[in-house]
């Protein structure tokens, strides 16, 4: 399986949302390093996965959410 990984701006223009609203109010609230996106080689850019954030918008959606990551990789519904 390959992961669409999108910088900030393309994610924004995606889902419709500044991208100053992704660093300061999404990310590490909805968004979580390690399952929503990744900082390549360790560094200070952020590469979002696009697969994931779809997955979660629609879960959310539809009531199925929000997911609480556990340690083992899998989720609890909170």
């Amino acid at each position: 399986m390959t992961a669409t990984y999108l910088t900030t701006d393309q994610l924004a223009s995606r889902i419709h949302y500044d991208s100053r609203t992704i660093r300061s109010r999404l990310k590490d609230s909805v968004l979580l390093e390690g399952v929503h996106y990744i900082r390549p080689f360790g560094g200070r850019k952020l590469l979002f996965v696009w697969e994931a954030i779809e997955r979660d918008i629609a879960n959310v959606s539809m009531g199925r959410g929000p997911l609480i990551p556990m340690a083992n990789g899998g989720h609890a519904h909170g």
